[in-house]
């Protein structure tokens, strides 16, 4: 049987990741997997997981992250001047070269057998939305926001590394992104398939449950993504950034967070027998949608199993960020 499989947040720039990573076997023949962003920093690194991943995996998904977008001195002289879409698209040519598909490429119709053993397809969406700190309460203005989150000491490191050029904001980069996404995806929905879609960053707000840094919600996407998976006919949406794996089933369509982590954030999972493996999320055909009226919130799978609580409810030893700040 064929599958399709996911996993993001892999931070290649941490050594023990890199090692990890470099375990990576895929279970059959065909299968295919999803790299959902925050691979590295360099274009380096990004080839070296690409080259891992497509040996491995008949086909590869890959969407940027915010790590994917820095402009770092650590970074090759040739590549240190790259600044916002400009990187972007030189990470574009870096997938072009494994023949990794992009949001740049139609997207794919895949085909699977369901629990029932019946063929099925549906469409591998990878889009790309950023963020436009809208992931705030309705009294805080966008003017505002960063004061906001500085009270509680939080500023993420994209202040600094991620630039919007040639856009004047991330808000601005942000609300072009989300128009080309919408003008695929309802292409896309008019086939009558279901949508598996595929972003770095949550789609909806309420997905999002980082206690000790609740502020950090700012740059974890637009509120202009709310209602995607209903208005184009979901199946599953995949999602990573917030290095808390988790599954939420809401109207009916599986949410899934599929990071890894910093080394870190996945040391519970590592200590309970796990390794990259075994942390791959199965995306298709995956578990099946529950019952009416026996839908779970929220499955945590922080430790590389799950259980099911109810919104509200923390997650026993929530992972944090190495900072303890930013994630």
């Amino acid at each position: 049987m064929v599958k399709l499989y996911a996993i993001s947040d892999i931070h290649l720039s941490f050594k023990s990741n890199r090692e990890e990573f470099a375990k990576l076997t895929a279970r059959e023949e065909g299968d295919g997997l999803v790299l959902a962003g925050d691979v590295g920093e360099t274009l380096e690194t990004l080839n070296e997981a690409f080259a891992i991943a497509k040996r491995n995996f008949k086909h590869v998904f890959w969407v940027p992250g915010n790590h994917e977008l820095y402009s770092s001195k650590s970074s090759k002289e040739d590549e240190m001047h790259l600044k916002g879409e400009a990187k972007y698209m030189a990470c574009i040519m870096a997938a072009k070269k494994h023949e990794v598909l992009t949001p740049e490429d139609d997207f794919m119709t895949w085909v699977y057998e369901d629990s029932d053993g019946f063929q099925v397809a549906a469409v591998i969406c990878p889009i790309f939305t950023l963020y436009d700190y809208s992931f705030r309460p309705p009294e805080i203005t966008r003017e505002k926001c960063l004061d906001w989150a500085m009270e509680e000491g939080i500023r993420a490191t994209d202040e600094t590394l991620l630039h919007p050029d040639p856009y004047l904001t991330r808000d601005e980069w942000c609300a072009r992104l989300v128009q080309q996404s919408e003008t695929k995806l309802q292409r896309a929905a008019d086939t009558g398939l279901p949508l598996v879609i595929i972003n770095h960053w949550p789609l909806r707000e309420d997905t999002i449950f980082i206690p000790k840094v609740p502020r950090f919600s700012l740059w974890c996407g637009t509120k202009k993504t709310e209602n995607w998976h209903k208005k184009y006919h979901a199946k599953v949406v995949v999602t990573g950034h917030l290095h808390v794996r988790r599954t939420d089933w809401i109207d009916g369509v599986r949410f899934e967070e599929v990071s890894l982590g910093y080394p870190r954030q996945w040391q519970e999972a590592k200590d309970e027998g796990h390794d990259v493996n075994s942390l791959l999320r199965e995306i298709l055909p995956g578990p099946s949608t529950p019952k009416n009226g026996q839908e779970p919130t929220t499955t945590w799978r922080g430790r590389g199993r799950g259980w099911s609580l109810s919104h509200g409810m923390e997650e026993p030893r929530t992972p944090l960020s190495p900072t303890g700040r930013i994630i």
